[in-house]
């Protein structure tokens, strides 16, 4: 299927993804670099807190044609600055303990050198994530490795959780979700097809994520007009 993220010329993607990170506050534009080579943007540069980095990384996802993304970002801390790996494991712990979606007794968190990794097992996908994201904002983290797994859920057949997906966004894009490709492979879903804004992006993978068991989300949607 073609579509019109394959046309952007790269050079528009670059000057469209310098814009978007001079707009998004979250990131100073003279921190990062941007290469595009065949709609594949590559990110360099260093930054000075895990969540400015993802915050690169979700910027130049929201630029209409960009194919895939390379966060090559580096997290550097000046000085004494960086918390110590026992005030991160200490922050992570309060964290997910403040976070009612997480089964905290569920999982184990380790830190060394600032480098947050993650064990042990939960019922559902957005759990997961949830974890990973509630880590992802505290001061010192370098990076994260997501280890836990998500028990296998109702015996469904791909069949009825690919139907039960495409009615769920049938509900929440109404509208596009016919542009929205769902494919089932084990306990993986794989979203392709094309969304209109980042925003439909995130909707197309909550609701992946929210279907019992379902253990990875393989997000291949592409930015259509």
């Amino acid at each position: 299927m073609t579509t019109a993220t394959a046309t952007r010329d790269d050079t528009a993607i670059q000057n469209d993804l310098l814009a978007e990170l001079k707009w998004e506050a979250q990131v100073q534009p003279n921190e990062v670099g941007v290469v595009v080579r065949d709609g594949v943007v590559t990110l360099t540069g260093w930054v000075d807190s895990y969540a400015r980095r993802w915050a690169a990384e979700r910027t130049a996802h929201r630029v209409r044609g960009v194919r895939g993304v390379a966060n090559d970002i580096e997290v550097r801390f000046h000085g004494s600055a960086a918390p110590t790996d026992t005030d991160i494991a200490k922050a992570a712990s309060r964290a997910l303990d403040w976070d009612s979606f997480v089964p905290v007794e569920q999982i184990d968190v380790t830190v060394a050198n600032g480098w947050v990794v993650l064990r042990g097992e939960v019922d559902w996908g957005y759990q997961k994530q949830a974890a990973e994201r509630d880590l992802g904002r505290l001061s010192g983290v370098r990076g994260i490795t997501n280890l836990i797994s998500v028990r296998p859920g109702e015996r469904v057949t791909p069949q009825e959780r690919e139907r039960d997906i495409r009615r769920a966004l049938a509900r929440v894009i109404e509208d596009n979700a016919d542009k929205i490709v769902v494919r089932i492979e084990a306990d993986t879903v794989i979203l392709a097809g094309t969304v209109r804004s980042w925003m439909e992006r995130e909707e197309a993978r909550r609701v992946a994520w929210s279907s019992p068991g379902v253990r990875e989300v393989d997000d291949r949607l592409g930015m259509g007009i």
